[in-house]
Order: structure tokens, then sequence, then C-alpha cells
């Protein structure tokens, strides 16, 4: 009689922290006995999720929201987390960075807006102006992320609305009994990425070779990441003059 299989799909999310750790010291020889231990290999996760947003985008954070429009208010604000700005139940955070984004008016019907440069708003004459929005400009600092648009809307498109796509921040660690805000696919180079930073500490000798480990596990989970979608490539024709 053949054995059956568990059923289930669950094992990124029963994962919780303090296996990962476990997981991460085995991988360095060591066994965690020691809270101080716990807590140091806590933080070295933490400052790798930090880490990883320098590692491109990533798909499963990428979320949307909508802006309802002020009139006369071109700028929002949306916050890096909820420590650094309003308890409004509102507000928007985790906010790392502002994909696309589209006026949508009254009827739902959306028009694209075209994401420029802080030179290109700054060689905008009249910034004040009022309008329908076709453009918008995205400002990163360093505990907020603020949408400018130009044109500013006025009172015909105050109550419309902003819809945009935007990259979260990845979820702290937290509790030990968490899981993380990581999908399956991650799960194998943050066992094998702990274990390289928590190397670096305890195990000096061996860091060169668990970051080849590390690199590898992650590069292979980036080239899966995301939802591949069709190409179309069109060769340009030239009328040249006869």
């Amino acid at each position: 009689m053949a054995n059956t299989t568990s059923g289930t799909y669950t094992f990124d999310k029963t994962f919780s922290i303090d296996e990962i750790i476990e997981e991460a010291y085995e991988r360095i020889g060591m066994q965690p006995t020691a809270g101080n231990q716990m807590r140091i290999a806590r933080r070295s996760l933490n400052i790798m999720f930090q880490e990883w947003g320098n590692r491109g985008l990533h798909y499963w954070e990428v979320a949307n929201n909508s802006i309802t429009l002020v009139d006369g208010q071109a700028t929002y604000t949306m916050y890096r987390s909820s420590a650094d700005g309003t308890s409004d139940a509102t507000a928007v955070y985790g906010v790392s960075d502002v994909l696309e984004a589209s006026y949508r008016n009254s009827s739902s019907v959306d028009t694209p807006l075209t994401k420029i440069d802080r030179s290109t708003y700054q060689g905008l004459a009249n910034k004040t102006s009022e309008g329908v929005p076709s453009q918008y400009f995205v400002q990163r600092f360093v505990d907020k992320v603020t949408i400018t648009l130009y044109l500013t809307p006025g009172s015909s498109e105050a109550g419309n609305y902003i819809n945009y796509y935007y990259v979260k921040r990845i979820q702290d660690v937290g509790n030990y009994t968490n899981a993380t805000d990581v999908p399956f696919r991650f799960v194998p180079c943050m066992a094998s990425g702990l274990a390289f930073y928590l190397s670096q500490k305890y195990a000096p000798q061996r860091t060169q070779e668990l970051k080849l480990y590390y690199e590898d596990e992650l590069a292979r989970a980036l080239s899966e990441d995301g939802s591949p979608s069709s190409t179309f490539i069109s060769p340009k024709t030239y009328y040249p003059n006869v």
C-alpha cells in the first residue's frame, strides 16, 4: 500500500523564527542555548531583510492602494513605518517606493500618469496649475515617501483618486513564534543567509563558504520571483526620402 502525502502546503508559515534561527546555528556547528544568542540572530535576520531591499524588486511585496485627491493639494504622504507618522487609520505604512500610478475619475476610468524625476519636476514653470494630473514625482525620505502630482488637483478633481502600485518593506521579524513575511521560495536562502551572517560572529573561518551558498540560493530565488508575461518585439520600419 502506497504511503499517503501530507496534503498540506504550510511549511513556510509554520517554520517559525526560532526554528529558522536554530537551522542557521546548526549550519555553523552551534546550538543556540543562550537568550543572547537568540536575540543576536533575530537582529541579524532583521538586518538581512533590510539588505534584501537593495536586491531589486520583490514582487510579493508589491501592493495596490488609492489616494483620495484634495482640492489644491499636490503632495501626499505615505510612511515607512507606523512609528514615523500619524496614527490615522487611513494612513499607508511600510511604503518603500511607488512603481506606477493612474488618475481614476468618478466613473472608475483610469488615465495612466507619467513618473518624472526631480529635475523634470523642478523644470515645470507653474507647479500650482490646477487640472487633471498627468505626471507624478516620488521622493523617498528616511521616514516617509511622498508623491507630488502635476497638475495640482482642483475642485473638479477633488474626491477622485490616484490609484497606484507600491513596494512594501519586508515586515520585521518580531516574536520568535512568528512566521516571516517571505514566500516559500525564499525559505532556503533565508536560512543560508542567516547562517552566513552568524558565521561572521561565531565561525569566521566558514564565512566565505557560507556566503557562496547564500548568494547562490538567493540568486535562484530572485530569478524565480515575479510573474512572467508575453513579450512582443516588432521591428521599426524606416522610410528614407528618395
